[in-house]
């Protein structure tokens, strides 16, 4: 088990309103067996018993499944491999001596509160939004009571493994949170218990998405790329037909 010293780059910034700067620290007693998230509370550490200020970041489950963690590495969200997730990177993915940079999510729609943190309160309006369906009140149905092809299902599953991290946000040239709301549109569209509501709900999390200052998709597949759970640009299409159908008069 090899000691790791890497220099940080680090984004500083003390709220949304005040311009932050790039800091650098050197961090050593690092080892491979350390997570990302492990490596930077070792440099939190290192910066209390300097009475500095610990670097603000977002983290929660550490397991890769709250869309917590929100860090550009090396200027890629999440850091360099694929279908992984900031606190599932690893140390043992960087050489001894490296210089990492590492930013926030850069976004309009997600401005920085402190550091490394961001507001994504906008996806939570977005869901508000929609993102549900409407039900009678009382005991659970069984869970088979409804057949529902397997083929549907999966599909349906695989847009609901999305994490609402913000990624594809950060990704994009465009700032698009397209790859997110369609996800979370189909999830819901694709089975029987959200088709009532479905034109309703995918215009209402399209306004809102505008509304919040996202971009839009241009189709670049970056989101696709970088998206730590896999979730396929297919979706996009598949939320703009219904988008468009939904619209049609006549």
């Amino acid at each position: 088990m090899a000691d790791l010293q890497l220099t940080l780059n680090v984004w500083r910034q003390k709220n949304s309103i005040e311009d932050g700067a790039f800091e650098t620290y050197n961090v050593k007693g690092l080892n491979s067996h350390m997570s990302f998230l492990e490596m930077m509370d070792v440099l939190n550490e290192q910066l209390i018993e300097e009475n500095k200020e610990p670097v603000a970041f977002d983290h929660d489950c550490r397991e890769g499944i709250c869309g917590m963690c929100s860090m550009v590495i090396n200027g890629r969200a999440h850091g360099p491999l694929k279908g992984t997730t900031t606190c599932q990177l690893h140390m043992r993915h960087f050489n001894n001596g490296d210089t990492i940079t590492i930013e926030p999510w850069r976004a309009k729609a997600f401005p920085v509160v402190k550091d490394l943190v961001v507001d994504r309160s906008s996806f939570d309006r977005i869901i508000q939004s929609g993102g549900y369906v409407s039900v009678n009140t009382g005991s659970a149905p069984d869970g088979n009571a409804i057949p529902i092809p397997k083929e549907i299902a999966e599909e349906a599953f695989d847009a609901a493994a999305c994490i609402g991290c913000g990624a594809c946000v950060a990704t994009c040239k465009n700032a698009s949170a397209s790859l997110f709301v369609a996800a979370k549109v189909s999830q819901l569209s694709l089975l029987p218990q959200g088709q009532p509501e479905k034109n309703e709900r995918v215009n209402k999390m399209v306004a809102q998405m505008d509304e919040e200052g996202f971009g839009h998709c241009t189709n670049t597949g970056a989101c696709q790329a970088e998206c730590p759970k896999g979730i396929s640009i297919e979706y996009v299409r598949k939320m703009n037909l219904d988008y468009n159908l939904s619209n049609i008069k006549g």
